[in-house]
């Protein structure tokens, strides 16, 4: 039977009279047929049966009259193509959409009517091209809508996947898109591309899914699901809502604001807390406490006595949910206690270690109302064992929730420079404990390693509350511990809205997976939504572990279970049945996640933007940004935006104002006024630099703040001081003519309104800040300030051995000679200068030694902890605080000298020229300089040949061979050496080229090794070896 209309006729109705509501679907082809034409209707039959609306179906354009399509309440073209309507069916269609009716459109809906251009409009658009059939992953965007909410936040399916003439995301809203990275588009390829998405059009509702060609597609569950939402989308048997997508914020849109730069504004940048007025508190790991204003000024707002040893010292700073009332600020820092001077002893008896237990403090300050802390008015909360005198990992976040609950991050303080890069458990009685992650991290009755979670009252003691990881009183646990099992936890952020964490958490070094240790270096990015055990000594990643080892015998046992974890150490005082690990939520290594580039690892976990459409601020961030966690990579220095899943699913990665003035991301924090604060860590190793900056992030729609830049030409000494400033670099980077008012003695009156260079004498001692203001036609003013000591001179240090540039082993024990002048301490305390010795790893470093003195040896421990893919390398720092002179403070100077390895990796050149680094297992370190031509070079800064005798290659050749200059300075250089590469019998043989004599020009530069020969690869370098004398 079919039921008989004017003009054609149509299969039998799948409607009936309890239905809420009916569809036709339509699936005429006047070109390419697709055979799941069948497997379609049928699916959607069996859709309507399930879902309440009727379906009938038909190939017969004379169905689009007035009369029919008034029927129904959605038409759905199924797989379309050409041009399959008259126009007085067309413009029946038109009618019908216009007086309300749906559109569903599937896959080559998108082929069709491409001369109709109210369709093309309508179905949002055309298709273009596609590749191979392949697997895919869809990005969904938008989980609140029918036909969405029930998708995972990646949804991996294998379909066709069209490319489209046109991005329709400015027309429509986009539901879902496809991850380009994930499969191979083809030329058609569209960067953004969605394939999902739905809008009003003309009074009606459209829905379209590029999904449907193939016939598996219609039993596959998650597609029927997401079909059925798109037609009680279109249907209106939903209320789904399909505003146009708003456009992603670009770059243009934002304003960077800086409210202090430079090391004598920030110390070594370590934290900071945004006040309710916009101003800032930041810490500097040497216990300074800094306090700058949102209008750019800079002051010392305390100095808190600490131990500053390898990591130790001042950590994380937050103020108190109820601050603008109690005006409570927390920080965490290690206290001086009576530990000794210098470096533990990394084997010896418990008596031996017993002078290097300390303890790491958790306190509250008054901020007084003119912004100095009340050291006084100090409440002691909290305190966490510490192993003293070696490095690593302390941790030190501070964050509240909405309850007012307050979290605190804390480090395994062990040692990983001895365990090959694998995770640390040396069960050695002799051994340092610090070298033995399971007495923290694994520990449920240690506090290390840990997220701590803890209410404090009025008086400044503490409560548990309720629903940690251990009940209070449970035995062998700490009541304390909300997540275990990190092991250096730097930086996570509560999400107030949700209250789940979102916390970084930096792995261990290996280059590689080791079957007899475990799993390379990975590190996570978790999201935290109930107390867990996170892993660590243990697990790592998605739950990958690693294997048990003796560190006496050198043997390896069995893998790790990271289902039913055991601490089985010596050292530990808790349980030994462990709660199950939680597998990271975005763990990566390298290049593992595409999104996040390649490079070393250093993730940060950062806040959760709320949008909040009643704050008054006209830079706040926009509800795009709503919900969306901001994580951020230290050594990187990348900020990204992640869409974060209604059930935590991770979503879309994108970066995030990548054209920023960035060095290395510190601390993120939104501010009140929906603004995002930003402090950069900038160039250095333990120390700031010029670079080290407190930013704001304003979001204006391109207006922007005029960029304000001071240089003086000296910034201490005795009285009268005469000091020039520069404002050179300042601009409006929208081209508008700019004021200036300068404030050289921080009283808040304007002195001058030169451009500049002005200059000022100053007769009485004491500390000024001088600023400059700039205004552009708008209104809108940057400032920048210097801060000028009279009274004190700033003492001069320099490191006369070693040089900057020369050469090391791990292991050796380096001489030192510091040379200090100070115009007011004479004659100098040798005991006040400080010589550090730091590991450097790609930009970022671990303080490992120490000594005093001006002249004397420092040792540089071998390292076990990097593997030749690491590049790494030593620093030298000494320093000098003088006595301070005329009742102004004291003023320290340093100087720093870094040291080059003599097995120097070449793929870890400061700069290059036309060559490629190649990945090959024979290569030390995995990779070499491959595809090596003529006139290709390579550079290395600094570099200092004093005591070099020679210097040798490990090379490879399948080509002709050729020869390496080596010229200091510039490619065409002075010569330092000429060596001839052979080949060796293949680009993956290699050949040790021995150390031959070079001529040292003197004193510290770059070092170019530029390569000569025929045309053609000519050899690849895979490693230099600088020998000495």
């Amino acid at each position: 039977m079919v039921t008989a209309l004017t003009g054609f006729a149509l299969p039998m109705s799948t409607a009936s009279a309890h239905e809420a509501a009916t569809v036709l679907v339509f699936s005429k082809t006047a070109g390419f047929r697709h055979d799941s034409i069948p497997d379609g209707v049928k699916a959607i039959k069996e859709l309507g049966a399930q879902n309440h609306f009727g379906v009938e179906a038909t190939e017969d354009a004379a169905a689009f009259t007035d009369a029919n399509l008034k029927r129904f309440n959605a038409v759905i073209w199924l797989s379309t193509t050409g041009d399959v309507l008259n126009a007085d069916q067309q413009a029946a269609f038109e009618r019908y959409v216009k007086g309300g009716g749906g559109y569903v459109g599937v896959h080559a809906a998108s082929d069709t009517e491409y001369d109709w251009p109210w369709y093309g409009q309508l179905v949002g658009a055309y298709f273009k091209s596609h590749p191979q059939i392949q697997k895919a992953n869809v990005k969904v965007e938008d989980h609140s809508h029918v036909s969405t909410v029930d998708l995972p936040e990646t949804w991996p399916r294998t379909d066709e996947w069209y490319n489209y003439r046109q991005n329709p995301r400015s027309n429509v809203h986009v539901l879902a898109s496809l991850d380009e990275k994930s499969y191979q588009p083809g030329d058609g390829a569209m960067g953004d591309h969605p394939i999902a998405w739905c809008h009003e059009n003309s009074g009606g509702r459209s829905w379209y899914t590029g999904g449907g060609h193939t016939k598996e597609s219609y039993r596959e569950p998650a597609f029927r699901k997401h079909l059925a939402g798109g037609i009680k989308y279109a249907t209106k048997l939903s209320e789904a809502g399909c505003a146009k997508t708003q456009e992603d914020p670009v770059d243009a849109d934002f304003d960077q604001i800086t409210l202090a730069k430079g090391e004598e504004k920030t110390g070594e940048p370590i934290a900071l807390s945004v006040l309710p007025n916009r101003d800032v508190l930041h810490t500097s790991r040497d216990g300074r406490v800094w306090y700058t204003s949102s209008a750019a000024t800079t002051k010392l707002a305390a100095t808190i006595p600490v131990y500053n040893h390898d990591e130790d010292g001042l950590q994380g700073v937050a103020i108190d949910p109820d601050f603008a009332k109690n005006r409570w600020v927390y920080l965490y820092y290690a206290p001086k206690l009576t530990t000794p001077a210098g470096d533990a002893p990394q084997n010896g008896t418990p008596a031996d270690f017993a002078p290097f237990k300390g303890y790491n403090q958790l306190s509250r300050f008054k901020l007084t109302t003119d912004n100095n802390l009340d050291l006084a008015s100090e409440q002691k909360i909290l305190q966490v064992p510490a192993e003293r005198g070696i490095c690593c990992h302390a941790g030190g976040e501070i964050d509240f929730d909405a309850q007012g609950n307050l979290y605190l991050s804390t480090g395994d303080d062990s040692n990983p420079f001895s365990s090959d890069g694998f995770t640390p458990i040396d069960e050695r009685a002799d051994r340092n404990p610090v070298y033995d992650a399971q007495r923290t991290s694994g520990n449920t009755n240690d506090l290390r390693g840990k997220v701590l979670r803890i209410k404090v009252d009025a008086k400044g003691k503490y409560t548990v509350p309720k629903g940690n990881l251990f009940p209070k009183g449970k035995a062998k646990t700490k009541p304390e511990i909300y997540a275990m099992g990190f092991r250096n936890p730097f930086r996570f952020a509560v999400d107030r809205k949700t209250g789940w964490l979102h916390l970084a958490d930096y792995g261990p070094d290996a280059g590689a997976a080791d079957p007899k240790r475990g799993p390379g270096g990975t590190v996570e990015f978790n999201l935290i939504k109930k107390p867990g055990n996170f892993g660590w000594p243990y697990c790592v990643g998605d739950n990958q572990p690693f294997i048990d080892y003796d560190f006496a015998t050198k043997q390896s046992g069995a893998a790790f279970d990271c289902a039913k974890p055991k601490n089985t150490s010596p050292r530990n005082t808790g349980l030994t049945d462990l709660p199950p690990v939680e597998k990271a939520w975005i763990p990566y290594d390298g290049g593992s996640v595409p999104e996040f580039g390649t490079g070393p690892e250093s993730p940060m976990g950062g806040p959760v933007y709320q949008y909040d459409a009643k704050n008054p601020s006209q830079t706040k961030f926009p509800e795009y940004f709503n919900g969306k966690t901001f994580a951020y990579e230290w050594e990187r220095s990348w900020i990204k935006e992640i869409t974060v899943g209604p059930n935590g699913e991770r979503g879309a990665i994108k970066p995030f104002f990548d054209s920023m003035d960035l060095v290395r991301p510190m601390n993120i924090e939104f501010g009140p006024d929906g603004a995002m604060y930003v402090l950069d860590y900038g160039t250095g190793y333990f120390g700031g630099s010029k670079e080290s900056a407190v930013y704001r992030v304003d979001y204006t729609k391109g207006r922007r703040t005029p960029v304000a830049q001071v240089t003086a030409d000296k910034t201490s000494g005795q009285a009268p001081l005469t000091v020039k400033f520069d404002p050179a670099g300042t601009n409006d980077p929208d081209g508008g003519a700019l004021t200036y008012a300068w404030d050289f003695d921080g009283n808040g009156t304007t002195d001058s309104t030169e451009a500049g260079p002005v200059s000022h004498t100053y007769t009485a001692n004491g500390q000024y800040t001088a600023k400059l203001s700039v205004t552009d036609p708008t209104g809108l003013t940057g400032a920048a300030s210097t801060v000028v000591t009279v009274g004190n001179t700033a003492p001069v240090v320099t490191l006369k051995t070693p040089v900057n540039g020369s050469v090391f082993s791990f292991g050796d024990t380096v001489p030192f000679k510091v040379e200090v002048t100070d115009a007011e301490d004479n004659p100098i305390d040798c005991s006040k200068v400080t010589v550090e010795y730091i590991l450097g790893h790609e930009g970022h470093g671990h303080p490992l030694s120490r000594a005093t003195g001006c002249e004397g040896t420092i040792a540089t421990p071998a390292d076990e902890g990097h593997g030749a893919d690491a590049n790494v390398f030593g620093v030298i720092n000494a320093s000098y605080t003088d006595n301070g002179a005329n009742g102004v403070p004291a003023l320290t100077g340093e100087a720093e000298s870094l040291l080059q390895p003599k097995l120097k990796q070449a793929e870890f050149y400061t700069q290059s020229s036309g060559i490629e680094v190649v990945g090959h297992d024979g290569a030390s370190g995995g990779k070499r300089v491959g595809h090596i031509e003529a006139g290709d070079w390579i550079k290395f800064d600094p570099v200092n040949l004093v005591g070099v005798r020679g210097i040798g290659y490990r090379v490879s050749s399948g080509g002709a061979g050729g020869t390496i200059e080596v010229r200091s300075g510039a490619v065409d250089g002075p010569l330092v050496q000429t060596v001839t590469v052979a080949n060796t019998g293949g680009w993956d043989t290699y050949a040790d080229i021995p150390a031959s004599a070079i001529t040292d020009p003197g004193g510290t530069g770059s070092l170019f090794l530029v390569f000569k020969g025929g045309s053609g690869g000519l050899f690849d370098v895979d490693a230099i070896n600088f020998e000495e004398n």
